[in-house]
């Protein structure tokens, strides 16, 4: 596994465990094949896990199979709940909470979670960046950080607050310019910050099956590559990035990153790779219509609906073309026609706002929910799906 070392002199393996999406079954963690991948993934060199008090059950599983020495064989990072913290004291609470969930005694990094303006403003009055140098001074962190979600010059002032350790930033080939961004990249590096990175392929879109039209740019290259490989190879030709992390739930895709990261090393691409880039770039600025990574912090919805899976419905219609199939599958899958009728469509949604300020992405989701009310259900869609689906599902590809 390529290593790349952090300013303190830590060894970090370029590609870093996210353990935000983990493998699922009936609703839950497939306890036994999530721990066989990540068990997996620390055998081939992978010593960097994150996780959060947010993730659900990722911090208690964590604890249950980092035994038999492997939390000694990597580096763990959580983060603070941010949006449950109303005084000092539950930074304290929850802190504890969670060395308790992971089973440890301490964490590696601990970071300040999905940090806007605003939110870091409070912290700070609440004494935040005091809690976490007390924490440290007893032993239960090791290094400071904070994971950041909002734009450029706030990301420059959350990094001149405080002596961080290290940062963990949203960036891909298509957020270039977006939230802290490349600028913030190196700004970040200039200060002796580490800096980590998430979405390496923005939720998946970046990687998987992709619009004919990037498959077409990319067979251009002598050199064959996956999109996923692409997408990652992107992320760790920049000398300032640490350790991309990367939500892998698929035993195929860990082996595939594992491979890529080995050799994908910094200052590595070519000026006809990027020109490649630049055009893949281009086609999915045309195409995608929501710029969702499907992190699911607008989740629970109070009135039941899947934004994430709204959108990414929603996403996929245009991407692929593929207008039919995509709205079969949203009618029966979120309109509750496959489920039993448990519906979690976007006409359920009334307005109330909450997804909106838990957002990292600033989206304005309530008017896109009803965009894509408009384009793939609504009750007269909802109708015909109920009585001619078993018909329309034939007429699918």
């Amino acid at each position: 596994m390529q290593m790349r070392k952090t300013n303190d002199g830590d060894e970090i393996s370029a590609l870093g465990y996210g353990a935000m999406r983990l493998p699922l079954k009936t609703g839950r963690v497939d306890k036994k094949r999530a721990k066989e991948q990540i068990y997996y993934a620390i055998d081939n060199g992978v010593n960097f896990i994150d996780t959060a008090y947010l993730y659900g059950s990722s911090e208690t599983f964590l604890g249950e199979i980092l035994q038999d020495g492997y939390r000694e064989k990597v580096k763990l990072c959580t983060k603070m709940p941010v949006m449950h913290i109303k005084k000092y004291e539950d930074m304290e609470k929850y802190l504890d909470i969670q060395l308790k969930n992971l089973q440890t005694e301490y964490v590696d990094y601990y970071l300040l979670h999905g940090i806007s303006k605003s939110g870091f403003d409070n912290l700070k009055e609440l004494g935040a960046l005091e809690f976490l140098e007390d924490a440290k001074k007893e032993g239960k962190i090791k290094h400071i950080g904070f994971s950041f979600h909002d734009n450029g010059n706030v990301f420059k002032e959350v990094a001149d607050a405080y002596n961080w350790d290290m940062c963990l930033i949203q960036y891909n080939y298509l957020d270039e310019h977006n939230q802290a961004g490349t600028e913030g990249l190196k700004y970040a590096a200039s200060k002796g910050i580490d800096v980590f990175i998430m979405e390496p392929l923005k939720g998946g879109i970046l990687g998987g099956k992709v619009p004919e039209e990037v498959t077409s740019i990319w067979n251009k290259s002598k050199v064959k590559r996956s999109p996923a490989d692409w997408a990652l190879r992107w992320v760790l030709d920049h000398p300032e990035v640490v350790c991309v992390l990367s939500g892998i739930n698929d035993e195929e895709y860990i082996k595939e990153n594992i491979s890529v990261t080995n050799e994908a090393l910094p200052n590595t691409l070519t000026e006809d790779e990027f020109m490649l880039y630049n055009e893949v770039k281009e086609v999915y600025e045309n195409l995608m219509k929501i710029d969702c990574t499907g992190c699911g912090y607008c989740m629970p919805c109070p009135m039941g609906v899947d934004i994430p899976r709204c959108f990414n419905f929603y996403n996929h219609k245009f991407m692929f073309k593929q207008g039919l199939e995509s709205s079969i599958l949203y009618l029966g899958q979120l309109g509750g026609i496959m489920s039993g009728g448990d519906s979690h469509h976007a006409g359920l949604c009334t307005n109330c706002g909450k997804c909106i300020v838990a957002c990292p992405q600033k989206l304005n989701i309530p008017i896109l929910l009803n965009d894509v009310n408009k384009e793939l259900g609504g009750k007269y869609k909802m109708k015909i799906a109920k009585t001619f689906l078993p018909v329309l599902m034939k007429l699918m590809p």
